[in-house]
């Protein structure tokens, strides 16, 4: 338990219901033999095996005299499923697919169609299927269409060829070890079944920020290599990418120059693409990290960021590639003395100049926030700014800045949130789901991309409960309207079996955890807060003073950004009404957001009637309580699952709980100092 993840397949106790399973899926007919169907047919099989005891035999189309589970495409072979679903057909996508039980009639027995517009659908549909017997949930009157809600459902790898992963908490890359790839794949295959059952149809193996051996990735030297890692994830319907150095036509090309519009640059590209496309006929393309944070870029020849992307996407266009273009650009190197500029303003004043000038092949990648996956910030103004340009959302599942995957905190209740915020750029209903997904503004691509936060570890994840986190994402950028608590159902019932009382303890676990790392971490939206560079644990003036832009600007009278339109940085000018007048005002301004756009007095009345200096207090004290409270919680389900991982779940849970109170001691103590307030509650403050 734990490294099948939530393809944790275990014996189905319920004898009435295993005879079920068994007996309606006593044999598996497929419509073809295309690798996806194949795979199908596999992960099907398997699961069966492990669920009931019983190998299903695998049977011709037209033997319909055996209860089958007939997994296919629309119009390729006679399912007797077609003229059925007809009418449900137009209803899915072409990664969508249909699911129903039907009757036996006229001498066909009892069948189970599991039908796509494509194989890849056919393949996700077989995953749902699974999932509902893993659920133990009855398959006799089955009745289910799917379709995504997002185009690209994409995982980016911050993984080093030298086989560690920027800002990874689980171990070593599955990918890479001493500059070059792993020899056994079979990892990299177990991986690319977790995210086809949850339906992710695009990965970029390699780290943003590309290092010296990561450059040479494009080139003739790995094609080999990447071909093979292609061909596993292609079997599961994943699309390979790869991040790109842009001077790569200089470090591997031999070229004095990498400047967009540059001729001979130009053709340098499209000869590396056309190799790529020889090697990897179904490439994805490329994701780019450039001007940002020391890594080159068109700013360097005077250019734009539409320039060098349009250039990249020119040489991928022929081969139907794409060019995914990260959002992640600020000044860097701030003097800590300047007031009037504010890197929560950068992405949209970079962007929105360039609005309507990329090439249809290019999607602009966008975090959720406006500074870097913070336990609280609010949502980036692109989303609803961006109007005429492709756009994905982009999240970050390895928990940075939100514990590491030492702490638990589900960020699923999070990115609900996030997707769910309605942005009044076309009036009601502009939800950053709806943008992202391209549906506002009627665009060709958009979708979800998100930072891995998988390693070599046993669990995959270091922490077996963040694992939930991989899953979530998975969930919600398939369909964005779940509820946080069905994915945690799901979940849990996957992974940890179907006992009640452990989901209801691991469900409440998890749906506290977020607001619990947020009460002992940095106040009301504040953020930062944490020691440089590797950003685990406390350290409130840690970023103060340095070249990143971090700021809170406390002193002793207050704390806060004022990023107002009259006397600060005119950051709030940047969303449309009414959203930019209820953060401009202190007034409407929400609690929790507060430090993020103004700054105000420690006697400042909170709308909850606290101080922010007892809110502060108040809210240290009770995430250290809570976070003590979750090991408790977890210790009443010993002897329930099984005791490897009961015991990392609990020294992980030890660590948070110790950890929080760090958290509130230097926290409550560095305000205590600042402002001179004393605790209304007179609790122990150092």
């Amino acid at each position: 338990m734990g490294n099948e993840a939530w393809l944790y397949y275990n014996t189905v106790e319920d004898e009435t219901l295993r005879k079920e399973y068994q007996v309606r899926c006593s044999a598996i007919a497929v419509t073809g033999r295309t690798e996806l169907l194949s795979t199908a047919e596999r992960e099907l099989t398997e699961a069966l095996q492990a669920m009931t005891g019983h190998t299903p035999e695998v049977v011709h189309l037209r033997d319909r005299q055996i209860p089958s589970v007939i997994i296919g495409v629309l119009g390729s072979e006679d399912t007797g499923a077609d003229l059925e679903v007809g009418a449900e057909a137009a209803r899915i996508g072409d990664e969508g697919y249909i699911i129903r039980s039907m009757a036996g009639r006229e001498g066909m027995a009892d069948r189970i169609v599991v039908i796509g517009k494509s194989d890849r659908g056919a393949l996700y549909g077989t995953f749902h299927l699974i999932r509902l017997m893993q659920m133990r949930e009855p398959i006799h009157d089955l009745h289910i269409v799917e379709t995504p809600a997002n185009g690209l459902r994409m995982i980016n790898q911050w993984d080093n060829m030298d086989g560690s992963i920027e800002r990874g908490y689980a171990g070593k890359s599955i990918f890479y070890k001493n500059n070059g790839f792993v020899e056994d794949l079979t990892r990299i295959r177990e991986y690319a079944r977790l995210l086809s059952s949850v339906g992710i149809n695009a990965i970029s193996i390699n780290n943003v920020n590309v290092h010296e051996e990561e450059t040479k990735l494009i080139t003739a030297v790995y094609e080999n290599k990447l071909t093979k890692v292609a061909d596993v994830f292609r079997a599961y319907g994943i699309q390979l990418f790869l991040s790109i150095n842009f001077a790569s036509p200089i470090t591997v090309g031999g070229l004095p120059t990498a400047d967009p519009l540059d001729p001979s640059v130009r053709h340098w590209w499209h000869e590396r693409a056309s190799s790529l496309y020889q090697a990897i006929p179904d490439f994805g393309g490329f994701l780019v990290k450039a001007d940002s944070e020391f890594r080159p870029g068109p700013f360097t020849y005077g250019r734009d960021h539409a320039d060098g992307a349009n250039m990249l996407a020119e040489a991928l266009a022929p081969h139907g590639g794409l060019v995914i273009w990260r959002c992640f650009v600020y000044n860097c190197l701030q003097d800590w003395r300047d007031r009037s500029t504010d890197r929560a303003r950068a992405a949209y004043d970079h962007f929105m100049p360039l609005d309507g000038r990329f090439a249809d092949n290019v999607i602009l990648q966008i975090k959720n926030g406006p500074m870097d996956f913070q336990v609280r910030e609010p949502v980036s103004p692109l989303f609803g700014g961006l109007r005429d340009t492709n756009q994905v959302l982009e999240l970050q599942i390895t928990q940075e800045y939100t514990g590491q995957q030492r702490h638990v905190c589900y960020l699923v209740p999070q990115w609900k949130e996030i997707l769910d915020s309605e942005t009044y750029a076309a009036g009601g209903g502009a939800t950053v789901a709806r943008i992202a997904k391209g549906a506002t503004f009627n665009r060709p691509y958009g979708g979800m991309a998100a930072v891995s936060n998988i390693g070599d570890d046993a669990c995959w994840t270091g922490h077996p409960l963040a694992q939930a986190n991989l899953y979530g994402y998975g969930r919600l950028a398939w369909s964005p309207s779940l509820s946080a608590e069905r994915i945690t159902s799901e979940w849990i019932r996957l992974s940890l079996g179907s006992d009640p009382a452990v989901e209801e303890v691991v469900t409440s676990i998890l749906m506290k955890s977020w607001g619990i790392y947020e009460n002992y971490t940095a106040p009301l939206g504040v953020g930062w807060m944490v020691n440089p560079n590797h950003h685990y644990g406390p350290n409130v003036d840690g970023y103060e003073y340095s070249k990143w832009g971090t700021y809170h600007f406390a002193d002793c009278r207050g704390i806060g950004v004022d990023r107002t339109i009259e006397t600060g940085t005119g950051y709030t000018a940047q969303y449309h009404s009414p959203r930019r007048e209820m953060y401009n005002s202190l007034e409407s301004c929400p609690d929790e957001l507060l430090l993020f756009f103004h700054h105000v007095p420690y006697t400042h009345v909170l709308h909850s009637g606290k101080t922010v200096i007892q809110h502060i207090y108040d809210s240290h004290f009770e995430g250290a309580e809570a976070a003590a409270a979750l090991l408790e919680d977890w210790r009443s389900i010993k002897g329930k699952i099984n005791e490897d991982y009961f015991e990392l779940v609990a020294s992980r849970l030890l660590e948070q709980r110790e950890h929080a109170k760090e958290w509130r001691d230097i926290i409550n103590t560095y305000f205590y100092r600042k402002s001179g307030i004393a605790d209304l509650q007179n609790r122990l403050i150092y």
